[in-house]
């Protein structure tokens, strides 16, 4: 098989996943500074889960420039990745609430 189904597929994952992340993200319930500092924790670690999710697609996006075919290890390799990558938004919640 060739790596572009993959790719495009992995693409998908990743979108959906940084996706799911910010819809964690709430407005405040004021209007005041106070209000939007509270909203600080949950705000800087979806940046912090943004970035990582965005590295692991950049080096994904490079490893599979130079791959030529894709075999059945690599499909599972791949969804292996994607499982815990799927965990982000959990973990990105549960940090940016405690």
């Amino acid at each position: 098989m060739k790596t572009s189904r993959l790719e495009a597929f992995s693409d998908g994952v990743m979108a959906i996943i940084i996706t799911i992340m910010v819809l964690e993200l709430s407005a405040p319930e004021g209007t005041d500074f106070q209000s939007l500092l509270a909203k600080a924790p949950v705000f800087i670690s979806y940046v912090a889960s943004f970035i990582y999710v965005g590295i692991y697609w950049n080096n994904h996006h490079h490893l599979f420039q130079i791959t030529q075919k894709v075999h059945g290890k690599t499909l599972w390799a791949n969804l292996h990745l994607l499982f815990w990558l799927s965990l982000i938004p959990f973990t990105t919640a549960w940090i940016g609430d405690n």
